[in-house]
């Protein structure tokens, strides 16, 4: 039987995901992640993760499709049973997802659906069903953002949706304390190479002059943060957003 805690990961393939995963396993944390499309990149990442003497698998999700939740919690109870020998998770950290920057004026009800689905339908229900499989005790980490503090042009589905995040961490936060369950957001600023930034020349000067670092943030800016909020010296900490951005337009 495994005695090593477990991560939930969705959205492991690659950017931020990818480097919550390692730094995960680098703290003697086994990894279940996912991937909607990446599988020789998620496979990629198992493999890496097991070079660090920890156990991972990878799964497909798209955490846009509610309707596959069921399934997809068929396939991590048979995981944890066979290849870690256990039935439950300790972690469970909402990664996945895209971004849009798209004008107000010109944003489509399907990019609204798009964005609304991933990044708060999915993961309202996605944490519903983990429930079942998180250990009293465990942690709950959602990925939220910046934009949910700073207004940017072009912005307005991605940032109410992560603003809606934020709210649903303090409401889960309280509703799940009696099991000692602790949830909090990570909110990164602009991460280039995250995976869900537009990178151009121009956003990397623009983010570059808005953070009192005076510079671009890469996903191994976040991915330590993550993994330290699923320590033990992390256990006070409880509906909290840790806004992780280098200082960005203090």
């Amino acid at each position: 039987m495994s005695t090593a805690k477990i991560a939930l990961l969705t959205g492991g393939s690659r950017g931020l995901g990818k480097d919550m995963a390692l730094k995960l396993a680098q703290q003697g944390i086994d990894v279940i992640l996912t991937y909607r499309s990446q599988q020789a990149e998620a496979a990629a990442v198992v493999a890496a993760i097991e070079a660090l003497g920890r156990r991972a698998v990878a799964l497909p999700l798209n955490v846009a499709d509610t309707s596959t939740f069921a399934a997809f919690f068929t396939q991590v109870t048979h995981v944890l049973a066979d290849t870690f020998g256990t039935g439950k998770i300790d972690f469970l950290i909402n990664n996945a997802g895209t971004g849009l920057i798209v004008p107000f004026a010109e944003t489509t009800e399907t990019q609204f659906d798009e964005l609304l689905n991933q990044h708060f339908k999915g993961v309202y229900f996605l944490t519903q069903r983990a429930l079942l499989l998180l250990r009293d005790g465990g942690r709950i980490i959602n990925i939220t953002s910046v934009a949910a503090r700073v207004a940017y042009v072009g912005n307005s589905v991605y940032a109410s949706v992560k603003g809606a995040l934020d709210v649903l961490t303090r409401q889960l936060a309280l509703e799940l304390g009696s099991r000692g369950i602790t949830v909090n957001a990570v909110a990164p600023g602009a991460v280039f190479g995250g995976g869900a930034m537009q990178d151009t020349p121009e956003l990397r000067a623009w983010a570059a002059q808005a953070t009192a670092l005076g510079r671009v943030a890469e996903p191994d800016d976040i991915g330590g943060i993550v993994a330290f909020l699923c320590t033990d010296a992390a256990r006070w900490l409880n509906g909290q957003r840790v806004e992780a951005t280098g200082g960005t337009v203090l």
